[in-house]
């Protein structure tokens, strides 16, 4: 029987691009739960993939997921802010869509950096219980992206945990660079360096719109339509020759000695104090090319537990071969590395 159903899956894949578990259920009356086992098993073994979400989840052949996936160049998604990972629902976008196919490294590392960024200040910030995110790709110009939360907004946001006037008074105080409502958190350097690395960044809520157009240099800020929560719109172009580690060492100071395969950071020529995962991202820019990656942290007091998680966790587990060491840390930065690894 077991052999039946899953030749019935196949035959039936082999005539047509793809299907969907409810074209067997039809086909045998058997459960929906019971056919489901089926294809899962034969998803495991490889044989055939998934390709899409809920109701327009469908199955294709193993070999034409990669053509099926190509043709994919945007997505959607409506997200329940209960215990998101910024990296997870980016690494879900890239499998299950064709937008990052063939991007130059740059790019990959601009969208890498400024999507993780933005959804992290919606998670952590926006005090929405929902998040939605889209992003596309027009084939052969950009890629564009929009993280919109339904929370407090971000402006108004700022004006309130910073005792200012107004928005636009707010839009002052993030245009300076590294604000944060929430320095035991964040640094603030998220939204600084995306705006630095986009072709357009623009930043929307409490009626106001923030547009910051690197292509023509210059901000704007504009009247829009009252609306809860914040909405971020981001664009590069593909052909972008922007480079996100050079973006970073701008702001570096001489704080990194390069030897051929081991790169040693001293952290406190960079700051002194070590927070958020926009900190972590920027320090390890453009590293993966060494073997071995040395964190000095001489004279820094502390670290917080989204920069260590970054590094020893999510960015080891994308770069398992390099060796990342650290030296001169305190019993505080101690306690907070062991938590992480």
């Amino acid at each position: 029987m077991q052999k039946d159903v899953k030749k019935t899956i196949l035959n039936l894949l082999s005539r047509k691009k793809e299907i969907q578990v409810a074209d067997i259920v039809e086909m045998t009356g058997f459960s929906r739960a019971y056919i489901n086992r089926f294809f899962q098993e034969l998803k495991k073994d490889g044989v055939i993939a998934l390709i899409g979400k809920a109701n327009k989840a469908h199955y294709v052949l193993a070999q034409k997921e990669h053509g099926m996936k190509k043709r994919i160049l945007s997505v959607k998604r409506i997200l329940k802010n209960v215990g998101l990972s910024e990296d997870i629902i980016l690494e879900e976008i890239k499998n299950d869509s064709g937008i990052f196919f063939g991007l130059p490294k740059n790019i990959i590392n601009i969208l890498n950096y400024a999507f993780t960024e933005m959804l992290n200040n919606a998670i952590e910030h926006s005090l929405s219980k929902k998040i939605t995110v889209f992003m596309s790709r027009l084939a052969k110009t950009s890629v564009r992206f929009e993280v919109v939360d339904f929370g407090i907004g971000i402006f108004k946001n700022i004006m309130l945990k910073k005792k200012l006037n107004d928005e636009i008074e707010a839009i002052q105080d993030l245009l300076k660079g590294k604000q944060t409502t929430n320095p035991k958190e964040h640094s603030g350097e998220g939204i600084f360096f995306t705006s630095k690395a986009a072709d357009r960044l623009i930043i929307q809520g409490s009626g106001k719109k923030l547009i910051l157009d690197n292509i023509i240099d210059d901000v704007f800020i504009k009247d829009a339509p009252k609306a809860k929560g914040t909405k971020v719109f981001f664009e590069i172009s593909i052909n972008s020759k922007k480079d996100l580690s050079n973006i970073f060492r701008e702001y570096a100071e001489g704080a990194f000695e390069f030897g051929k395969t081991k790169v040693i950071v001293d952290l406190f020529r960079m700051n002194n104090s070590y927070i958020s995962r926009s900190q972590a991202r920027r320090i390890l820019a453009g590293l993966e090319k060494f073997k071995t990656i040395v964190l000095d942290f001489k004279n820094i007091e502390t670290v917080g537990q989204g920069f260590v998680d970054e590094v020893f966790r999510v960015w080891q587990n994308r770069h398992p071969r390099i060796k990342i060491s650290y030296q001169n840390a305190n019993e505080n930065v101690l306690f907070m590395i062991k938590r992480a690894v």
